[in-house]
């Protein structure tokens, strides 16, 4: 049985409102999971006390969906639709073209429907030859978003790969949220058959599993993004956000809901070697960032410190991400390995339990 397709259950204003309080809340309030944790404090790494190795031929380049990456790092996505998230968006967009990084937008949504505010979006000339990801709701599959439509945001941004963010339990629990998730997998199946452009499915801090993976391979997604627990908690998010009691109850019952980033990463790179995979959610310095590409990520992901960097200055982003840099060559040096492929197949992580 085939269901209608859903009209949009808010408005082009609503939606550009809640972009703003977004914002707002992920930089004021706290909002990161209360219980559970990434996992990785799991972990510890081996210290090698004679590593046989110079600090200056130590490389944490890499490759990802074909391109040249400085560091294994992904700006997570965050934001977009206001005039704060264009600055953001912008000096994001800046360091990551002088650190040769990759970027990703929030979500896009907003700028089909108000079509004006696309330019909060269009970043590509402040970062002309890095990664950079459109982003889109799964379920705005399901609420007349289809492939022009996705073509559309992709030419936006001249994305090189486009983000489907799946939400259900924000959604479930924000006002109006759009929460029609039936006959996905056949409509993502379409999509990735007709654009130009890679397709990753992104979870937003609830975590995809081995067998979600699996399932979301088999039409056609080209890489992972696992976007675990332990970090933000978009639940938290949107019960501060609640337009009543019961919202607000959801958000705190479930705050802690989903499956720990390590244990993402683990499980789906145990049953699939080859798959390009992220690793987000909860990431906050340089030492998650050399833990999750031991366990099999190709790159990592941040948001909140990006964010908090980027809302203060164009110089703390560059701090910021000189500091990571440093952290994650730090790891190499100390466990004697000069490339990220040796930290992979090193076993110098080992589990502390």
């Amino acid at each position: 049985m085939v269901l209608p397709v859903n009209p949009p259950t808010s408005t082009p204003t609503q939606t550009q409102n809640r972009k703003a309080d977004h914002i707002r809340i992920c930089l004021e309030e706290d909002v990161q999971c209360q219980q559970v944790s990434t996992g990785l404090e799991r972990y510890r790494f081996t210290h090698c006390c004679l590593p046989e190795c110079d600090r200056k031929d130590i490389d944490i380049s890499t490759n990802f969906l074909g391109k040249h990456l400085n560091a294994p790092l992904l700006i997570s996505s965050m934001t977009g639709g206001t005039e704060h998230a264009g600055i953001i968006n912008r000096r994001l967009a800046e360091v990551t073209q002088q650190y040769k990084l990759a970027m990703g937008v929030g979500s896009q949504r907003v700028a089909l429907e108000k079509p004006q505010v696309a330019d909060t979006f269009a970043i590509r000339k402040y970062a002309p030859d890095v990664l950079l990801f459109a982003n889109l709701g799964a379920v705005q599959l399901n609420y007349q978003c289809g492939v022009d439509e996705c073509l559309r945001i992709i030419d936006i941004l001249e994305a090189d790969a486009l983000i489907l963010h799946i939400n259900p339990l924000q959604e479930f629990i924000q006002p109006r949220g759009d929460t029609n998730f039936w006959g996905l997998f056949d409509k993502i199946a379409n999509l990735c058959s007709k654009l130009p452009v890679p397709v990753i499915a992104k979870e937003v801090g609830n975590g995809i599993s081995a067998t979600m993976a699996a399932k979301l391979i088999s039409v056609g997604i080209q890489a992972i993004d696992v976007a675990g627990a332990g970090g933000t908690s978009w639940a938290l998010v949107e019960s501060e956000r609640a337009e009543n009691p019961l919202q607000r109850r959801l958000g705190k019952t479930f705050a802690d809901w989903g499956i720990p980033t390590a244990k993402c990463i683990t499980s789906i790179r145990a049953q699939f070697s080859e798959i390009p995979l992220i690793a987000s959610g909860g990431l906050r310095h340089g030492l998650d960032v050399a833990k999750v590409i031991a366990l099999g990520a190709d790159i990592a992901g941040l948001a909140i410190p990006f964010l908090q960097a980027a809302d203060v200055s164009e110089y703390a982003l560059q701090e910021l991400t000189e500091v990571l840099i440093a952290e994650i060559t730090t790891v190499l040096f100390c466990t004697g390995n000069r490339n990220l492929y040796q930290l992979q197949y090193s076993n110098s992580l080992q589990s502390i339990q």
